[in-house]
């Protein structure tokens, strides 16, 4: 994928791309319910059925015909992304781990359309807490510290790599990669009515970064023989966890082999704390059964005249 982000100029807010906030009604459970249903009911369907937990951020009532979203929380790419040119559904590849259906919806905060041939990025950590392409550079893996349990109090120690406040994947500057891994890494085009979905693992996790999965989406460009090309990243955002699926993650193998200490939500210096507005996930899985896997929902509400790289 080649992004033209660099003779794409954020565009000034001016009177016509101005966005009244207070206008909208922000529906955050309702959202990702319907982002759920309208890829394929699986998410609606498990949440209601008894032994599910079901973890997401806090809802808000309002008549279907007023539901709008917000601007979805920016943050920067990461030290760890690659321009990748593979265009595919599961990102799996050879990654061990708890299977993760990640479901989005990508919709234009303005006027609640959806955007269609969206091509969405996502990237993240595999259980150990490595980035392919990275190997040798990512923080994850056995080592160092005791086995999460209970919910973790305190701060992170350690200094994270090359001064890093987030840790390594968090904020930073662009690093190039040293191996030819690409594993846990895809893009996808949205569909008309600006779904998307990936099969994945659940991500683990590494020193000064709380639980997540990055996310870049592109709009203006095309598909061509070597991927997508073209136009600019009009949102680079982070998914984030809730910590009781967290900690359930943590009993299961190879999860439960890290011994690397684990940042929480509340102690992550990039997650906003807006609940879904910053991305946190709706997760569904079976109580005392998340190995069988978990399905993860959102919607993305992003101005597509805007241009976010997420590298400043």
């Amino acid at each position: 994928m080649t992004e033209k982000s660099a003779s794409h100029p954020e565009k000034p807010q001016g009177p016509a791309h101005k966005r009244d906030l207070t206008r909208r009604k922000v529906v955050f459970a309702a959202g990702a319910a319907v982002a759920a249903v309208g890829v394929g009911g699986a998410v609606a369907a498990s949440a209601s059925a008894e032994g599910t937990d079901t973890a997401d951020a806090t809802a808000a009532s309002s008549s279907s015909s007023e539901t709008c979203y917000r601007l979805t929380g920016e943050t920067t790419e990461g030290p760890y992304y690659i321009d990748a040119d593979k265009i595919r559904k599961d990102i799996t590849e050879d990654r061990e781990g708890i299977p993760f259906t990640l479901r989005l919806k990508v919709i234009d905060a303005d006027t609640c359309k959806p955007l269609k041939r969206a091509a969405v990025d996502i990237w993240h950590c595999d259980a150990l807490g490595i980035y392919s392409g990275y190997e040798s550079m990512s923080g994850g893996g056995p080592g160092g510290g005791t086995p999460p349990t209970g919910t973790p109090t305190g701060t992170p120690t350690g200094t994270p790599p090359s001064g890093d406040p987030g840790g390594p994947g968090g904020g930073g500057g662009h690093q190039e990669p040293t191996d030819d891994e690409r594993y846990l890494r895809g893009t996808q085009l949205t569909d008309r009515h600006g779904y998307v979905e990936f099969k994945t693992v659940f991500p683990g996790w590494y020193q000064g970064r709380a639980v997540h999965i990055h996310t870049k989406v592109h709009v203006g460009g095309k598909m061509t023989d070597a991927g997508y090309e073209g136009g600019h990243a009009c949102h680079t955002g982070q998914f984030f966890f809730a910590e009781t699926a967290v900690l359930a993650s943590a009993e299961v193998a190879p999860y439960s082999t890290s011994t690397t200490q684990r940042t929480t939500l509340d102690e992550d210096t990039i997650y906003g704390g807006g609940g879904t507005q910053d991305g946190l996930l709706k997760l569904t899985y079976r109580k005392g059964r998340i190995a069988k896997g978990v399905v993860g929902s959102i919607t993305m509400g992003v101005d597509p005249d805007e241009t976010h790289d997420g590298t400043q």
